[in-house]
């Protein structure tokens, strides 16, 4: 991938009009240690949508784009090519391969460390093609999870997933793929309405939500005769060993980092609940 040094995300959506430039600034100030990317953060921030960063990248640097990836054939040899953990932490897609080049899925084509390191990898020149992460992760999960659905009744199982407006629909869109039952909620108050008529099997929630009280959130699910055995999940993209050990010693039977990978996300779902619920005939 070698040639002229491109420029920054946040370079481009400003010269593109998309944002401003202090929305810039305040959203680089907020990716500080968030473990976030730019463009997670202006999502956050209601700034810009998924397809807006799609079709400004594309445009600014004439790079083809791609949608309905899910809905496409690939060929094994493709598929191996990247497997489903690092697809989802970098957001990228095997396409195809023709003539020593890959055709790449890719939500950021300036990350020019990612593409060298594959290119790297796999002896190829990598040509990206914009798409969206939310085009990423349903592709990964029609594609890579396969190996993950085995003969195990999802129909009957209730999850309540609760996360930030952004981003509790990929967490959903991945289990309801496999079968399960999902509402989500994105803030406490909504969480504990939902717990009690619901009554879901697990409940799966980010533990860095703004305006919500990890354990306050706990504390008022025990004290609620509905709620009490109601099991919870961790996610958060502050995976430190404190914040795991946090959760996991005031109960929670597992903790996942983020960003989401499905095929984990499905097989720490399926060990909790057959964990849970063995005795009961489920």
């Amino acid at each position: 991938m070698a040639g002229k040094k491109r420029k920054r995300f946040g370079e481009v959506l400003l010269e593109a009009g998309i944002i401003t430039q202090e929305q810039l600034e305040d959203a680089l100030n907020a990716q500080k240690n968030s473990g976030k990317s730019l463009g997670e953060i202006l999502e956050e921030q209601n700034i810009i949508e998924q397809k807006d960063i799609a079709a400004t990248l594309a445009h600014q640097f004439g790079f083809k784009t791609a949608r309905n990836i899910a809905n496409h054939k690939f060929s094994a040899s493709i598929l191996e090519l990247i497997d489903s953990q690092k697809a989802l932490e970098k957001l990228i897609f095997p396409l195809k391969v023709e003539n020593k080049k890959l055709y790449l899925a890719v939500v950021n084509p300036l990350d020019i460390e990612t593409l060298d390191t594959l290119s790297f990898a796999t002896g190829m020149h990598i040509v990206p093609i914009v798409t969206t992460p939310a085009e990423i992760h349903a592709a990964v999960n029609t594609h890579y999870l396969h190996n993950i659905v085995e003969n195990f009744d999802d129909n009957q199982w209730r999850i309540l997933v609760i996360d930030t407006p952004q981003m509790v629909n990929i967490t959903a869109a991945i289990l309801r793929e496999a079968g399960y039952s999902v509402s989500t909620a994105n803030n406490s108050s909504e969480a504990l309405k939902l717990c009690s008529s619901t009554q879901p099997h697990l409940i799966i929630i980010e533990s860095q939500i703004p305006d919500l009280d990890i354990t306050r959130f706990h504390t008022a699910l025990k004290h609620h005769n509905t709620t009490q055995k109601s099991p919870l999940m961790g996610l958060s993209f502050r995976a430190t060993a404190a914040e795991e050990a946090k959760l996991l010693d005031m109960g929670f039977i597992d903790f996942i980092a983020k960003p989401v990978n499905s095929v984990r996300l499905l097989a720490r779902v399926r060990r909790a609940l057959r964990l849970l619920y063995h005795d009961e005939g489920r």
